[in-house]
């Protein structure tokens, strides 16, 4: 190819915008004329690159909206820490066919059991099956929404959250909420009720919800729809964060003797 029709052919797919075109076009057709590929042959290895570039793109787009405080995969959590967790049945969630019937997940258990890297790991499964994701901190949420409704953006907020697959709700209950604050989760919730999966992490039985919300009849309503449809898992056990400190010192102790 000549110079001048180089010069061509990158403006035009730089106006048609294909940029693994442009970067690959002429190594392809190096390989292409070693390997004595049809012309059909290098524009459909071209064409595929550009597809498989353009999702690895959108996927990447997705996990950074979703605003995941740390990545945490599936298959790095260690299972046999958390005995009574059935692991298929997680795996199983993870293929995402609760997301189309806008079911949700609740995780429960005490601190340090894996239930934000589980929430996480399904929520970026979620990303890579092409739906939108958010995670959100319980208190940050929270502050959100009172900083939304004060200056008259609440219903903006919520607009938004309904434009996602899939909404995460960690740490529910670590704080209590303030009666307006408790008043705005239950608002968010009612919302997503049936039209957004939600995962959500709490370290507080079901029973101990009041504790967080202080009104009955609120608590009680949105449990209602919380666990409407909903996959609730348990997570029992010492948690890791404890046992790997309990390991570090007892390591330390063996140094110095």
């Amino acid at each position: 190819m000549t110079m001048e029709k180089a010069m061509l052919l990158e403006t035009y797919l730089k106006r048609l915008r294909l940029p693994t075109f442009l970067h690959n076009y002429a190594k392809f057709a190096e390989d292409a004329a070693r390997s004595k590929l049809t012309y059909d042959r290098y524009l459909l290895a071209l064409t595929e690159q550009e597809i498989a570039q353009r999702e690895e793109n959108r996927q990447t787009r997705r996990i950074n909206g979703a605003r995941f405080p740390v990545l945490k995969e599936l298959a790095d959590f260690d299972f046999s820490c958390v005995p009574g967790l059935n692991k298929q049945r997680v795996l199983e969630l993870a293929r995402g066919e609760y997301l189309s019937k806008a079911e949700s997940i609740i995780l429960v258990g005490s601190p340090g059991l894996g239930k934000t890297h589980i929430a996480t790991g399904l929520a970026l499964a979620a990303c890579r099956q092409g739906h939108r994701v958010r995670f959100y901190n319980a208190a940050g949420l929270v502050n959100e929404m009172i900083q939304a409704q004060d200056e008259h953006q609440l219903p903006r907020l919520l607009a938004t959250a309904l434009r996602h697959r899939l909404i995460v709700l960690d740490e529910l209950g670590f704080i209590p909420f303030s009666p307006v604050g408790a008043q705005l989760i239950f608002q968010f919730c009612s919302t997503l009720y049936e039209r957004v999966s939600m995962i959500v992490t709490t370290n507080l039985r079901f029973t101990d919800w009041t504790q967080i919300f202080g009104d009955e009849r609120l608590t009680a309503a949105l449990l209602d729809r919380l666990t409407h449809r909903s996959h609730i898992l348990e997570f029992t056990g010492e948690s890791f964060r404890f046992r790997q400190r309990m390991q570090r010192e007892g390591k330390g102790e063996d140094d110095e003797s």
